[in-house]
């Protein structure tokens, strides 16, 4: 069984820098790290046995274009003052109920591009992969279809400016995760395994939302900017609240104790799929979540002593289970 740790170390892209705008084509134009293999996805499914032929190279096409992209807006940030290397685009008002006002936004700066190159990196050169590993698979054109889909609710995940977007991009991931997992769903197996991961996720996501509503209580805003300004006004139950429940979002995804049961049984998918969650998507999610969230987490000594007890629970057990395993993809 394959297990990832989770800490909450101080990181220095995770320090509270305040937002700047965005400068330059490449920072105006990072909307499209998620909007083109969004679109790749939608035009390979609606396409439909028409993009049998070329459909899986305009999948690869999409997640290269993606890593070119976020390249090219990770350059533009290198030699910039610490001050100008968080910046924020605001795409459009998205909610206006009451007091809570978001504009749906991305958040640029050293950890979101980090994640913006491995995703897509990785990403891609699985989509590579998939070419030969599918080729006499009579649904081809709709793996790669699933798999730009992944790709790109991770990138909406990690560019996002707030935790509702964050949110947008979460479920996506999950979503893919299942039609990925269970595409194989004429067997029996590949079916369970889809929503045993479909039903592990669904109680992390529910840590997600206790933690946003708390925060909403607490702060009124769920805009990170906003958040972490005001951890250091909150009191320390709720911050250790805060913390927990995003610790309980993150086993989710990232198959920790007690929610790990899911991740060996989804090793029965499609091989890149596999790669996918391991390297660059479902597993790493939690992981970013964590770093993301630092600050609070920097306000929560026992929230930080759970990540370390939930880590070393889940490197144990792996290990224990790992002996009497014969599939090395478990």
């Amino acid at each position: 069984m394959s297990v990832h740790t989770l800490t909450a170390a101080r990181l220095p892209f995770a320090d509270i820098v305040a937002p700047v705008a965005p400068s330059g084509a490449a920072q105006e134009l990072a909307w499209l790290l998620v909007a083109i293999p969004l679109a790749s996805a939608a035009i390979l499914l609606l396409a439909g046995k028409r993009s049998n032929r070329w459909g899986h190279w305009f999948g690869v096409g999409a997640s290269v274009a993606s890593f070119v992209l976020g390249a090219a807006i990770l350059v533009s940030l290198l030699g910039a003052p610490t001050s100008e290397r968080v910046v924020e685009l605001d795409l459009f008002d998205w909610i206006s109920v009451g007091q809570l006002s978001l504009a749906a936004g991305m958040r640029l700066d050293p950890l979101s591009l980090t994640f913006v190159l491995l995703v897509t990196f990785v990403g891609s050169l699985i989509h590579v992969y998939s070419v030969a590993y599918m080729e006499h698979d009579k649904d081809r054109r709709r793996f790669f279809a699933y798999l730009n889909l992944f790709v790109a609710a991770m990138l909406l995940l990690v560019l996002a400016d707030s935790y509702l977007v964050l949110f947008v991009g979460w479920e996506g991931v999950g979503l893919a995760s299942y039609l990925l997992i269970g595409f194989w769903n004429y067997r029996t197996e590949y079916a369970v395994a889809a929503k045993k991961a479909f039903v592990a996720n669904r109680v992390g996501d529910l840590g997600l939302l206790i933690a946003m509503m708390a925060m909403f209580a607490s702060v009124g805003a769920l805009d990170f900017t906003s958040v972490f300004a005001a951890v250091g006004e909150l009191d320390s139950t709720t911050v250790t609240i805060l913390g927990l429940a995003l610790l309980l979002a993150a086993c989710g995804k990232s198959a920790q104790f007690p929610l790990q049961s899911w991740l060996g049984d989804a090793m029965a998918g499609p091989t890149p799929v596999s790669a996918l969650i391991h390297a660059a998507t479902m597993v790493t999610a939690g992981v970013y979540l964590v770093v993301r969230s630092a600050p609070i987490y920097e306000a929560a000594p026992n929230a930080q002593l759970a990540v370390v007890v939930v880590g070393a629970i889940t490197l144990l057990f792996g290990a224990i289970v790992g002996c009497a395993k014969d599939d090395i993809k478990k």
